[in-house]
């Protein structure tokens, strides 16, 4: 056997020596690496709570991996542009252009199925009208308040703070403050975030009257008084109910009562608060217009309005007869449709209770209509509304502005990952954690605030432009078709019912609403036997 050259000697024992030195290495990390898993293993045997750990040691936990893997593979890699719950993809990217100031157009047209019933569409003239405003406002509270309120056609709907981060309150107010646009306090009540950068205030109280309660939770009528006369304030708006949890009250756990959350809500620091799921400072329609009135002249003469997702119809009714028999009326009724919401709520609630906006609106604008008081009382309309298209649809159904909560959050950088009942979001926008809402750069995303709300409302003019009118509130639900079936299509007047000016008080049975019309009494929110 011939002797190996010399030359191969020191190349192959420094090939032995690395290799050596590899295996050893990767023995000592497959040790460290196995021992763990080993020991998770183990664990996953002796215990006896889940069935598939037991059953499959270490395996099973692929499933909660996939589990919370899921809401993002399946917004990225599964679903397509129309897909996607609650908003889909295209909607969430219009919203996302708009606020960036990128382009926002369409190529290759719809990609909706326009003879099935997700197509409708708004009747456009051949002679737009071009000669229309850059914008429109509204004043409510024309005839009974001393300090009426002139609003933008697009606010920012209820977030309260707590819900919503410090930073993200900042970035919406900031961005109010820049558009001129209303942002609506949520009933968490007005915290030092939504004084910082001077942005119209709505404040909304709730059943638990944060802001301006006693400390047995009745309403204060002197805090009401020092917080809504303050100038940034505009506009009162009393929660009866709200679209994603219509119905139900709320407990804020001590935990979660932070310092400066104790200070907005006016409640103790660390201890649990209720808030019930009706009113304590009313019980019937006559009464609550009592209060509305009070609240108007302790705010100075603001406009004072209520909120609602239209539950049983009597009790719309009820409300109407009661501002007929008392001569008092709220400013504005904001209806907020079963398809809103932000935070976490009930899922049984969420999914099946309350009526969505399109028939809790005009069930409003009927009863306005009907008792002639269309004109004293502005409607506004909240629930899922994010684009000039959807507004233009809700001023055809009686509409005399919009909200908008969860695409305001879009506008913030909100990915939709479906956090926020968790206090996880990654975006920093619905959490209490410092470090999470460190990426939330105020100064950065509210002029995205205010650039969406900018381009949605011109949308909206353009639209206007197009069905050659002059004014949003000329467009009817006659503009307004629906899809029946693949082959018919009609007005949206011919599909629900519209009542003709009046026509309550002339022939109330004459109407397909009697029955409700009869069920009512303004003494009572119950249904009348």
């Amino acid at each position: 056997m011939e002797r190996l050259p010399f030359r191969y000697i020191v190349p192959i024992l420094l090939l032995v020596l690395v290799t050596g030195a590899w295996i050893i290495e990767s023995a000592r990390w497959s040790l460290g690496l196995i021992a763990p898993l080993t020991a998770l293993a183990l664990w996953d045997f002796f215990q006896s709570n889940h069935t598939l750990r037991r059953n499959y040691p270490l395996l099973a936990r692929v499933r909660w991996l996939m589990e919370d893997l899921r809401p993002f593979a399946q917004a990225y890699i599964v679903e397509g542009d129309l897909e996607g719950r609650p908003f889909s993809h295209q909607a969430r990217a219009l919203v996302y252009a708009r606020a960036k100031g990128d382009l926002d157009a369409h190529p290759m047209g719809t990609e909706l199925d326009v003879y099935s019933d997700e197509y409708e569409w708004l009747s456009h003239s051949i002679v737009p009208r071009e000669e229309v405003p850059e914008f429109w406002r509204v004043t409510v509270g024309a005839g009974t308040c001393s300090q009426p309120y002139s609003t933008a056609l697009l606010n920012i709907s209820a977030m309260s703070f707590g819900a919503l981060s410090a930073r993200a309150i900042e970035a919406l107010n900031a961005g109010a403050s820049l558009g001129g646009f209303a942002h609506n306090t949520g009933e968490g009540s007005i915290s030092r975030y939504h004084r910082s950068h001077g942005g119209d205030l709505i404040w909304e109280i709730g059943s638990g009257y944060f802001g301006c309660r006693n400390p047995d939770g009745s309403f204060d009528p002197e805090q009401f008084r020092d917080n809504a006369q303050g100038d940034q304030v505009k506009m009162i708006e009393i929660k009866l109910s709200q679209g994603a949890k219509p119905g139900h009250g709320g407990v804020l756990p001590g935990a979660k009562v932070t310092k400066e959350i104790a200070e907005a809500r006016g409640v103790p620091e660390g201890q649990t608060v209720t808030s019930p799921a009706a009113h304590p400072a009313f019980s019937t329609p006559i009464e609550m217009l009592e209060w509305i009135s009070l609240m108007r002249e302790l705010s100075g003469g603001k406009p004072v309005g209520i909120k609602l997702c239209v539950g049983q119809p009597h009790e719309v009714f009820a409300i109407g007869k009661a501002m007929l028999e008392t001569g008092m009326h709220p400013d504005f009724i904001t209806v907020d449709g079963a398809e809103g919401g932000t935070g976490a709520a009930p899922l049984e609630l969420s999914n099946s209770v309350g009526m969505p906006l399109r028939e809790g609106q005009i069930f409003v604008r009927n009863m306005l209509v009907g008792l002639n008081l269309k004109d004293r009382v502005k409607i506004a309309a909240s629930g899922k509304l994010h684009s000039g298209a959807q507004m233009a649809k809700a001023f055809a159904l009686g509409a005399d502005w919009c909200n908008a909560a969860r695409p305001f959050m879009f506008s913030l950088g909100c990915v939709q990952s479906m956090n926020c009942h968790k206090g996880t979001c990654p975006t920093g926008i619905a959490t209490q954690d410092a470090w999470r809402q460190q990426g939330l750069v105020v100064e950065d995303k509210a002029p995205r605030v205010a650039r969406f709300q900018h381009e949605t409302v011109n949308a909206l003019r353009e639209i206007v432009v197009a069905m050659g009118l002059s004014s949003p509130w000329e467009i009817g639900p006659h503009d307004m078709r629906e899809r029946l079936n693949g082959a018919r299509s009609d007005a949206i007047d011919r599909i629900y019912t519209f009542l003709e000016p009046g026509q309550l008080l002339a022939d109330p049975g004459s109407t397909p609403l009697a029955r409700h019309w009869h069920a009512a009494r303004a003494d009572t929110f119950r249904r009348a036997t």
